[in-house]
């Protein structure tokens, strides 16, 4: 059996004598010490996120650098009991009407139920709390109204019932996502690469090719990738397959002038720089010098020399209206919902809502026409999500084109065919789905201005 750990002054720390407090025996086991402070642990971080006020990988991330002593696994229960009840939490919050005691600490157990065994996990609970789960896990989920079963809000709900097969989509969304990352073609070659890992320490992550990209490669868990060797190399990045497409959309040639209108933390910025194999100017537009300050280490590691960090101005910029007209592609990757994401921030669909949507759209129109204004006659412009809701994709592109006839829409399905053989799409739209693509879900329209 191992022992308590110990912290300052020799005392056991508090996971194991809160746990031990509980029991009234010294030598309560382990998993019964592991299970309740787990609970613990995520029903307090689940007090700060439910608040609502940051995003919840932030406010995880803070408090785990607060409690530096808690170790890789310990880590990994933490974050997976948050995300689960985040995920679930409109049927999680049904379920635990019917208990007792503090709110959080019941969608705590639930949200650890599917980390633990569930004989571990039932040491840790009062005898009240025991026959409350056991309840719980007795109830049909097929019976719960779609709403709960799939725990949508009620907007998010009556939007995305336009969608085709809703259902597959929203269960897809509310699994956890692989880890995707993306070869530097400047650097190395994917097949070396895979070879490196597969032949590693990173076998355990069953690192494989992703199925659509060239670049691509799809590991499980979540290792510590900004520790490995090939990423402090710039050899790697962490990329979804999905976002790596939508910028092969772009299409880029060596010696052109390419505006990523916005940037944010730089990873279509790094393809885009890859593809032109670091020639020409890309320039990376963001109006946060603080996204823009996060990405420059990124660019630093990739060894590319053609990229120019610029923060602008929201509206009238004077640098933005100095390239009026002489940019070869332009791509829009616009501030949006982020639903296609919820596989790694379920907290999004709690943190939206039909006004800030509203602004959102907003937004939307007014950077796609800015940024349009800066493509050169016969260039391209690329506009795109990461959400799944049709206003804020194709109602857009539909808007633009009808106030702008000097741009026409092309075929996403003939840009991508000599890159990506095996992936096609219904109609001219860019369009990926986790149940479909295996991907976030993302949205792109190609534009292309007239000579």
């Amino acid at each position: 059996m191992n022992k308590a750990r110990k912290g300052p002054k020799g005392k056991a720390d508090s996971r194991s004598t809160s746990a031990r407090a509980r029991s009234g025996s010294p030598g309560a086991s382990r998993p019964f010490v592991i299970a309740g402070a787990r609970i613990q642990q995520v029903q307090e971080v689940l007090g700060e996120i439910l608040q609502w006020q940051y995003p919840a990988d932030a406010i995880l991330s803070r408090w785990l650098r607060a409690h530096p002593k808690l170790g890789g696994r310990d880590r990994v229960e933490l974050s997976d009991g948050v995300f689960d009840v985040l995920r679930h939490l409109r049927r999680y919050r049904q379920y635990a009407q019917s208990g007792s005691g503090a709110s959080t600490r019941r969608l705590a157990i639930l949200g650890l139920s599917t980390v633990f065994d569930p004989a571990k996990l039932d040491e840790a609970l009062t005898p009240d709390e025991k026959d409350w789960l056991a309840h719980v896990r007795s109830i049909r989920v097929e019976t719960l109204a779609p709403e709960v079963r799939w725990s949508v809000p009620d907007w998010l709900m009556e939007r995305m019932a336009v969608l085709d097969d809703v259902e597959g989509l929203v269960e897809a969304l509310n699994q956890s996502a692989p880890l995707d990352l993306r070869v530097n073609s400047i650097k190395a070659e994917r097949d070396d690469v895979l070879r490196t890992l597969q032949e590693g320490p990173a076998a355990r992550f069953d690192p494989q090719p992703t199925p659509f990209s060239p670049w691509g490669i799809r590991i499980q868990g979540r290792p510590p990738v900004n520790r490995w060797e090939l990423f402090e190399r710039g050899v790697i990045e962490v990329q979804d397959e999905g976002s790596q497409l939508l910028t092969a959309l772009m299409g880029p040639r060596r010696g052109e002038m390419i505006i990523d209108y916005c940037a944010g933390a730089g990873g279509k910025t790094l393809l885009l720089g890859a593809l032109m194999r670091s020639t020409g100017r890309l320039y990376a537009f963001d109006v946060s010098a603080a996204r823009l300050a996060r990405a420059k280490p990124r660019f630093a590691r990739s060894g590319l020399s053609n990229i120019v960090p610029v923060v602008i101005s929201p509206e009238n910029d004077q640098r933005v209206k100095r390239l009026r007209g002489k940019a070869h592609r332009v791509l829009v990757d616009a501030p949006c919902s982020g639903l296609g994401t919820l596989r790694r921030n379920p907290d999004l669909k709690w943190r939206q809502h039909p006004e800030s949507l509203e602004e959102l759209k907003v937004l939307q129109a007014r950077i796609l026409r800015q940024a349009a204004a800066c493509v050169a006659p016969g260039g391209r412009l690329v506009y795109a999500t990461c959400s799944v809701l049709p206003e804020e994709n194709q109602h857009q592109v539909e808007t633009f084109l009808a106030a702008n006839p000097a741009f026409e829409l092309l075929d996403a399905n003939d840009i991508l065919k000599d890159r990506c053989k095996n992936l096609t799409f219904e109609g001219p739209y860019f369009s990926m789905r986790p149940d479909i693509h295996g991907t976030d879900g993302f949205f792109a329209a190609v534009m292309q201005r007239a000579g």
